[in-house]
């Protein structure tokens, strides 16, 4: 970029333009808890799927054998390259459908922009970057909205469509069940470190070439294999998704903190203090973790940490795990690490410990 001179001008650092980053901005879910009483209650038989369980997003029957899969999900800048941030945005916002066994079939943008702060250039690579995913995905980009904003936000709306009968959902885990997580964790600090001027761009290479993962393949794999329950992790981090799928099937769990898949450089940041409000108000709101004694702080850190296009958590009987996770590799997922287990309670706890027993 260069002004009326031609004299190059610094970089801009789209990160630097807002208050936080990525899914760490969501509401927390004490938050979200109170915003939630005031959505009515649906009955309709044609509603699948509504706000009631904390799914990732809503279905709506069409017919015997149709249902509509509809979520949005939209953030401000996680990273600095225009680009990149268009790219995770859409996989983000897909991953909504994937977790619930779906096909996308469109999306529509949702532009927030400072119009006076941001050249339109760099919301153009923005979208560029998100049609880069959603043509990966096979979705079509239809058009959107926008509005003139404070701070840049930018995400998608998708819709698409489910067999009624081979939704994926928080309800149905058992005790038993093997817990699958499909994506390492750690995007939240990382984010936050770049956002601090803590790590460079370079260092985010691995958190966007995962973030930049489609879910396809883990959602292929778990249709195929079968699975219990699902969800995607982001913005609550593991546990809070977690506790999602023991509220709606009325199970505990025990988790391995030794066994979660984490991205270099997290805890190490985590541990100088770098984390993000959103995995703040995460740790503040688990009070139905039971914590092992061994577990530092960080490690705790990194159990709640807020992630923006986070994997699949699956929930599989022990007999399909052996042919879920040979059909994860397969898919190249870029994790695919079993990381604890359901029990039968109590409902909605979960102990994490430094192994399994």
């Amino acid at each position: 970029m260069t002004d009326t001179t031609g004299a190059p001008q610094p970089r801009l650092r789209l990160t630097a333009l807002s208050h936080g980053a990525g899914c760490a901005c969501k509401l927390g879910s004490v938050d979200l808890a109170e915003v939630l009483r005031h959505v009515p209650s649906v009955v309709d038989p044609r509603v699948l799927v509504d706000a009631g369980t904390r799914d990732d997003a809503a279905v709506f029957r069409l017919s015997a054998d149709r249902a509509l899969v509809a979520t949005t999900d939209f953030f401000t800048p996680i990273v600095d390259d225009p680009r990149a941030w268009g790219a995770i945005a859409a996989a983000n916002a897909l991953s909504d459908v994937y977790a619930m066994g779906g096909t996308p079939l469109f999306a529509l943008n949702l532009v927030g922009w400072p119009r006076e702060k941001v050249p339109f250039e760099v919301l153009g690579e923005v979208i560029a970057g998100a049609v880069e995913i959603t043509e990966r995905a096979r979705c079509l980009m239809l058009g959107g909205h926008s509005i003139d904003v404070l701070e840049p936000l930018f995400g998608l709306v998708v819709i698409g469509e489910v067999h009624p009968d081979r939704t994926l959902t928080n309800a149905g885990a058992c005790a038993g069940d093997l817990l699958v997580l499909t994506k390492p964790l750690g995007t939240g600090i990382l984010a936050t470190a770049l956002k601090r001027d803590a790590l460079i761009e370079a260092g985010m290479a691995d958190a966007i070439r995962s973030m930049t993962t489609l879910n396809e393949g883990a959602a292929r794999a778990a249709l195929a294999v079968g699975v219990s329950a699902a969800t995607d992790v982001t913005g609550f981090g593991l546990l809070g998704h977690l506790g999602n799928i023991l509220a709606a099937s009325k199970v505990g769990a025990e988790i391995a903190y030794e066994a979660l898949p984490i991205l270099s450089h997290a805890w190490n940041l985590a541990n100088r203090g770098i984390v993000p409000g959103g995995t703040q108000r995460n740790l503040a709101a688990a009070e139905q973790v039971e914590w092992a004694e061994d577990l530092t702080p960080t490690d705790r850190i990194l159990c709640v940490d807020a992630q923006t296009s986070g994997g699949l958590l699956l929930v599989v009987p022990p007999e399909n795990e052996a042919a879920l996770l040979a059909a994860l590799r397969e898919a190249e997922t870029p994790a695919a690490a079993v990381i604890g287990r359901i029990t039968a309670g109590p409902v909605g706890r979960i102990r994490v410990t430094r192994q399994l027993q």
